[in-house]
């Protein structure tokens, strides 16, 4: 157990069980989040937290489930603080579960210390705001929903799309600053990725290990697993591991660090089980009223601090059940986090990858971290005509499909031209390319010069003369 004992109180038997949580009483005092020991009869030792406390009882969770604990024959020891778990630089590059203990069969690596699983206490007037672009390799997020050293831009997907490989591809392609060269190539200098996920399948989890390690990235990242026949109420501790180490390497060790959670309603779902089974009143969908703030107390877990050369940002990845953005996983979700990237369906539908639906997307850091010395000069306003044109395709789309693409306008026509261009050229990238931010936007010029001149309202005359070379 990666615990320091400094309490040592100890009660032997149970008032009750039910699902992963138990009463006792007789305790005295404890406190909130405290850890504690549970020893079942057959001597073997489990780790809970305490829920609720009362003068006369408590309400405790157990971790690794209540299968074979007894009423009168269980030993619960206090040990008087929250859950800690070791932290460590030897870190990258290994596999944990949801208490920092290695799952990948090598020895646990030297903790350089034990930090509280949940997070230090960071102090508003120390934040700096986030103005520095994180390159991805994907256009779709680099040109259009930039990314932002320090942003927590979360992913809204669907069941069956293909976020896996999108978030692959993320953590494999994730860069600081301006890549060198056309192959998206750069030197990744201080930067480390922690990729956390929570109630996945075992195939899901072989293809992110394989897939790191294919490609050279896993010495830069620490994976926490909890797999979907793991415990659900480990699932509420993995994305807080993954914090807690994200945070020691940030600001103790002066690291880039980006943090990738999958699937977050996935969590959600094991935090709903948790509030039924305690008996709470419910909120929307049965979801506990609390659900805002407990997603708040990870997602603030980002930032840069201060004097402190390194940060953390994050892209949490969540499953909008039916599709349904209103759902109150995305839509709270989307209250907390700073935009969001949508997954489209009906893009994945036209062999689009990845289908990433650039009109619901959003990234509110975007123009703080893109433009001149940072990206390009043309950057904003590329972006913005881009987006401007999409936006008019579709009004366009729905013209013909009334009156047929026959009877449209000449400009008409070639916004369709347009449109056709953009999902299959600019959105769709193969799996392994590697786009650095010259070549989106490069290709980016080489899509609006599809259009008249006189049509890029959005883009000044000193950027037309430079970039505009239209079509022959």
């Amino acid at each position: 157990m990666s615990m320091t004992r400094t309490g040592g109180k100890i009660v032997r038997g149970l008032s009750k069980v039910e699902g992963p949580l138990v009463v006792v009483e007789g305790i005295g005092t404890a406190g909130f989040d405290e850890i504690v020991e549970v020893t079942d009869p057959s001597g073997q030792k489990r780790l809970g937290k305490v829920l609720e406390a009362a003068e006369d009882f408590a309400v405790l969770e157990i971790f690794s489930g209540t299968s074979g604990l007894s009423l009168q024959d269980t030993q619960v020891m206090f040990l008087g603080e929250p859950l800690h778990i070791p932290v460590s630089t030897e870190m990258l590059g290994r596999v944990f579960n949801s208490l920092g203990q290695p799952i990948d069969g090598y020895p646990a690596p030297l903790a350089d210390k034990f930090n509280d699983i949940n997070g230090q206490v960071i102090n508003p007037v120390s934040r700096l705001y986030p103005e520095e672009y994180l390159a991805t390799g994907v256009s779709a997020i680099d040109a259009l929903n930039t990314l932002v050293i320090g942003q927590k831009l979360p992913i809204f997907t669907g069941a069956g799309l293909p976020h896996d490989r999108l978030a692959a591809q993320i953590v494999r392609q994730a860069s600081i600053g301006q890549p060198v060269g056309e192959d998206g190539g750069a030197d990744i200098g201080n930067f480390s990725i922690i990729f956390a996920a929570m109630g996945v399948k075992h195939d899901v989890a072989t293809f992110f290990q394989e897939e790191f390690t294919r490609s050279g990235a896993f010495g830069r990242v620490a994976m926490f697993l909890n797999l979907a026949d793991d415990p659900a109420i480990e699932r509420l501790l993995t994305p807080r591991a993954a914090l807690t180490l994200a945070e020691y390497l940030a600001f103790e060790r002066g690291q880039h660090v980006l943090v990738v959670m999958l699937d977050l309603t996935n969590y959600c779902e094991a935090l709903r089980q948790i509030s039924n089974k305690r008996g709470e009143v419910p909120a929307r969908k049965g979801f506990p009223g609390y659900m805002y703030s407990d997603l708040a107390s990870l997602y603030e877990r980002t930032g840069k601090i201060r004097n402190t050369p390194g940060s953390v940002t994050q892209i949490p990845i969540l499953t909008m059940p039916n599709d349904d953005i209103t759902h109150p996983v995305p839509d709270v979700s989307g209250y907390i986090t700073e935009g969001q990237i949508v997954l489209s369906r009906g893009l994945y539908q036209q062999d689009v990858y990845p289908p990433i639906s650039v009109l619901p997307s959003l990234s509110r850091l975007m123009k703080d971290g893109i433009g001149k010395d940072k990206t390009r000069g043309d950057h904003p306003n590329l972006a913005s005509q881009l987006y401007a044109a999409y936006a008019h395709v579709q009004d366009v789309r729905s013209l013909a499909s009334v009156i047929g693409e026959d009877e449209l306008t000449e400009i008409d026509q070639k916004y369709l031209a347009f449109g056709r261009a953009f999902e299959k050229r600019f959105l769709n990238q193969d799996y392994n390319e590697n786009r650095s931010i010259e070549t989106t936007l490069n290709l980016g010029w080489e899509l609006v010069s599809i259009l008249p001149r006189n049509e890029l309202i959005r883009l000044s005359k000193e950027q037309l003369d430079q970039y505009y070379r239209p079509a022959a």
